[in-house]
């Protein structure tokens, strides 16, 4: 529902980091799945995450919300691409954390970032000031480290970065809410879906799904980490400057790194290292200018 006009914006901040500390510890959960097949996971994560939607968007009453979506060509368009680029997201993630190749996607999740800077800059013509691009030149300095040692892995985190660098960007230029939007986003990839479901049944080994009662609550319980999460971004790409959200997103690849050392026991090498602190340094910046410009604002309207 609208807010009225003489109302505040309504702040996208929560929204973000709840999402990118769900997102950050989705490898635990993954442990727990992780002889699905990543593949079939993905159908399955699909599956479940309609039903949620489908139930939240029934107590919200937005089905009005989803009905004039669906009879907008261009909104259909958009939210088409959207769901192919977060369907490859997950697919490559699932793939990557289940191969053990964790530290590559949480480069991936840094460069991201830096990515959604870039996009809002020439895309959406946001604007940086001087300590914000401060802050994104030592970002890269501290991305490009890893870079150089990571050649052998760069394709997977090229892919996560650009795949979900876009969806946030068409997720919001598109004219949708964020419920309906990843609704109708799940509705157009469950065919597929259910067509990956249907092939692994057919295999010697069977569906994942059915054969054991903590496994399939599981997988089920993959609708929820995707759904909330992605509800979650899509309310603070809404809300937020994409430049900002991409600086909050440091979040979650920091927790994958943590986990992917101290959990998952991946060698962490001196330019990891390296690149850890830089990071740290470009997002303590980036922080203190919002608040110095948070503390300017509030002085001015006082």
């Amino acid at each position: 529902m609208d807010l009225p006009a003489t109302d505040p914006k309504p702040s996208g901040m929560p929204a973000a980091v709840g999402a990118y500390l769900i997102w950050g510890f989705i490898p635990l959960y993954l442990i727990l799945v992780k002889a699905v097949p990543a593949f079939e996971f993905v159908g399955w994560r699909i599956i479940w995450t309609v039903p949620i939607c489908l139930t939240i968007v029934a107590i919200r009453r937005q089905g009005p919300e989803v009905r004039a979506a669906l009879k907008d060509c261009r909104v259909m368009l958009t939210l088409t691409a959207s769901s192919l680029l977060i369907g490859t997201n997950w697919l490559v993630y699932i793939w990557a954390v289940q191969a053990g190749y964790v530290l590559a996607t949480s480069l991936g999740y840094f460069i991201n970032p830096l990515l959604n800077v870039l996009l809002g800059t020439l895309v959406l013509r946001e604007k940086l000031n001087r300590r914000q691009w401060v802050a994104v030149a030592i970002a890269a300095a501290g991305v490009s480290l890893l870079l150089g040692g990571a050649l052998t892995t760069l394709w997977i985190s090229l892919m996560l970065a650009l795949s979900f660098g876009f969806y946030g960007l068409l997720r919001k230029q598109v004219a949708v809410g964020a419920l309906p939007g990843l609704t109708i986003e799940s509705a157009i990839l469950i065919v597929p879906a259910a067509a990956i479901a249907y092939f692994y049944s057919t295999t010697p080994a069977g569906s994942s799904f059915g054969q054991d009662l903590w496994m399939s609550l599981a997988i089920m319980f993959g609708g929820v980490v995707t759904a909330v999460p992605l509800l979650l971004f899509a309310i603070a790409a809404r809300r937020m400057d994409y430049s900002t959200i991409g600086f909050i997103q440091f979040i979650a690849p920091t927790i994958v790194f943590l986990l992917g050392i101290f959990v998952f026991k991946e060698q962490l090498m001196p330019a990891q290292l390296a690149c850890f602190v830089l990071i740290w340094i470009a997002l303590a910046i980036f922080v203190w200018d919002l608040l110095a410009r948070r503390n300017q604002q509030a002085k001015l309207a006082v």
